[in-house]
């Protein structure tokens, strides 16, 4: 795929907020291939500033969605420790093939990597090497025809995979997640929509979001609202 130049949602000394494209890798060291740390470092040069990209957290290459990087090695320890309290609060979209009951609540498993599948699965609490994994949902649109639904997500984990490993082991895979038992081709339909942190220099909170996307099978619930 063609790689554009990131969107740039909000910069100033120490941050960069952007939005990634579904397709491209947040960082990867596969030659010749473009991500988002090296598409932000060549930014950063063409401005004739230090290259440097402090990377403070991470999103599948599927997925679309709006992310923070550091523009200095201060500014990507504090946000880091935002990550580890949990503090940095991450919101998501997705589409699900069949309507998630009930239409709210919490989703709490023990998910177990798979570094040679690189996938992860739900399996039993106490299983060595598996890590709790934690996510509040709101059902916010349902296509009964199609059996689709728009839900809202809050992680509350930041797992491998979680998002679309918890809802298909409910048998309500992602739209386009053929990984994890969809049968619908096309993009995965996830989008990191919201993004909440203090500003590591100001202490200021920061807030930011994305809107629904316009490309199938989001249009169908924008069409819905209208």
């Amino acid at each position: 795929m063609r790689v554009k130049q990131p969107e740039i949602i909000f910069e100033d000394d120490a941050v960069i907020v952007c939005r990634k494209e579904a397709g491209v890798a947040v960082q990867t060291a596969r030659a010749g291939q473009a991500d988002m740390v090296s598409l932000l470092k060549n930014y950063r040069a063409k401005k004739k500033e230090e290259p440097y990209i402090g990377l403070i957290h991470r999103l599948d290459q599927p997925v679309e969605g709006v992310m923070v990087f550091a523009k200095t090695k201060q500014a990507a320890a504090k946000l880091s420790v935002q990550v580890s309290s949990r503090s940095m609060e991450k919101e998501y979209l997705a589409v699900t093939e069949g309507i998630p009951q009930p239409s709210e609540g919490e989703l709490c498993d023990w998910l177990l990597r798979n570094g040679r599948t690189n996938t992860s699965q739900v399996v039993e609490p106490g299983t060595p090497q598996a890590k709790d994994a934690k996510l509040r949902y709101q059902v916010e649109q349902t296509d009964e025809e199609q059996q689709k639904a728009l839900v809202h997500i809050w992680l509350h984990t930041g797992r491998h995979h979680q998002i679309r490993v918890q809802f298909a082991s409910r048998r309500h895979p992602l739209y386009g997640d053929g990984k994890y038992g969809s049968r619908q081709k096309g993009s995965i339909a996830l989008q990191s929509c919201g993004l909440r942190f203090v500003h590591p220099d100001t202490g200021k909170p920061m807030a930011f979001s994305l809107p629904l996307p316009a490309a199938a099978p989001w249009k169908e619930f924008l069409e819905l609202g209208e």
